[in-house]
């Protein structure tokens, strides 16, 4: 093969380097910020029974989303409208009965020509959960039309409405938004192209939540995360019970622009997926092991790479030179006590340097290891090269008992398998 784009998931060869400096920052300018000044200034003038809460320029600098609410809107609840450069209204995006969820999820598409952003049925619209879900596809099934998810842990309420036709807007100017967009009593993703028209659901899995996407650098296609209704609730029924912030999983999933869907795997996680550059394939972690999707093709694979026994044995070396820095420190900070008891040094020493007796060859034991830790972030820099970070994260509530610790990054090189002749 020329390039790895060629090489599918399943043929492709790696070697892992741990402990490296973190991977470099990307080129891409931010799109988020705060108010435009003359977005901020027509919301001043003309509209003062909206509140702007921050706008989203396109790439090529040529758009300006509105992130916006009304005051009677619930706080998770948002608008969108699609603003010119120089601060002109083009065209209302979601209409009222359309609710924007999720608002740092909102994002133009590389190429400036889309936004995706996540919505559904504004709360007092319709009443009733999530309908039930008819049974998916199999894991490596490509849809040619999105089909519902297969892996709720319960079910769901049987109805037999599946989507609902929210009302129309008040709006009758030229700009309004459309009233024939279909909402859902879940959050499904959006698009629309740079004028605010063409708005539409590429996911139409009622019951399922989309909670994160993320365009591939050629534009063409989203890798998102999505759980089901009752998970999402369970998760956060947890995290509640513990005092921490509710962090969703959801398991991966392709989503073409023409709507079809495929699920890429059954487990769950609350890694975010990442792109190849050369938009090929995606990566998503669950724990200690990565597994690279095919994006592309006619007949995806997918690979799984486990990395357990590489991170304990990475990691007994790190805590062995943590080990051996902070005995050092205290040894320095000894040596400038004159009335420290040399004993006392000495068996504190002796006792730093004690490790567990491994026999030669066996892996180290986990629990005696603090500096191993599962996967929680990827980052795809270059086709042949992917970083992976694991650390200990504990987020609560209370922002003073969150804790952040043993970040440490690593990669992957990737090459092609040897072909036997």
């Amino acid at each position: 093969p020329q390039t790895l784009r060629d090489v599918p998931a399943l043929r492709l060869n790696y070697r892992f380097e741990s402990d490296v400096p973190a991977p470099p920052a990307t080129n891409e300018t931010a799109q988020s910020e705060e108010r435009n000044a003359a977005v901020q200034s027509d919301f001043d003038q003309n509209r003062p029974q909206e509140l702007l809460d921050k706008t989203i320029t396109s790439p090529d600098k040529q758009r300006i989303l509105a992130v916006y609410h009304k005051v009677e809107d619930l706080p998770s609840e948002f608008r969108l409208d699609m603003y010119s450069a120089d601060g002109k209204l083009l065209r209302k995006i979601t209409h009222d009965g359309m609710a924007v969820h999720f608002p740092e999820t909102i994002v133009w598409s590389p190429d400036s020509g889309n936004v995706a952003f996540v919505a559904m049925v504004r709360v007092g619209q319709t009443s009733g959960e999530p309908t039930q879900s008819e049974p998916n596809q199999t894991e490596n099934e490509a849809n040619t039309a999105p089909s519902p998810e297969a892996n709720a842990n319960t079910e769901l309420n049987t109805n037999s409405e599946n989507t609902n036709i929210a009302p129309p807007a008040d709006e009758k100017t030229e700009s309004a938004a459309s009233n024939a967009v279909l909402t859902f009593r879940s959050e499904q993703i959006y698009t629309a192209d740079a004028n605010g028209n063409d708005v539409k659901p590429l996911t139409q899995n009622e019951g399922l939540i989309y909670f994160y996407f993320v365009w591939s650098p050629d534009s063409s296609m989203l890798a998102s995360l999505a759980a089901t209704y009752q998970e999402w609730n369970y998760l956060k029924y947890q995290a509640d019970g513990k005092g921490e912030l509710f962090i969703p999983m959801g398991r991966p999933r392709l989503v073409e622009k023409n709507g079809r869907e495929r699920r890429l795997d059954d487990n769950l996680t609350a890694v975010h997926p990442v792109w190849s550059p050369d938009s090929a394939k995606i990566a998503d972690a669950f724990n200690t092991q990565i597994r690279i999707y095919d994006a592309i093709g006619d007949a995806p694979t997918q690979a799984a790479i486990p990395l357990r026994n590489q991170l304990l044995i990475s990691s007994k070396t790190f805590d062995e030179q943590l080990q051996k820095q902070e005995q050092g420190n205290v040894n320095t900070e000894a040596n400038a006590e004159p009335n420290v008891n040399a004993n006392a040094n000495a068996n504190a020493n002796q006792a730093a340097n004690v490790t567990p007796n491994q026999p030669l060859g066996t892996l180290p034991d986990e629990s005696t290891l603090v500096s191993f830790n599962p996967i929680i972030n990827l980052e795809w820099t270059q086709d042949n090269m992917l970083y992976l970070q694991t650390g200990y994260i504990k987020q609560m509530k209370n922002e003073t008992d969150s804790v952040r610790s043993y970040l440490r990054w690593h990669r992957l090189i990737f090459s092609p398998q040897a072909v036997a002749l």
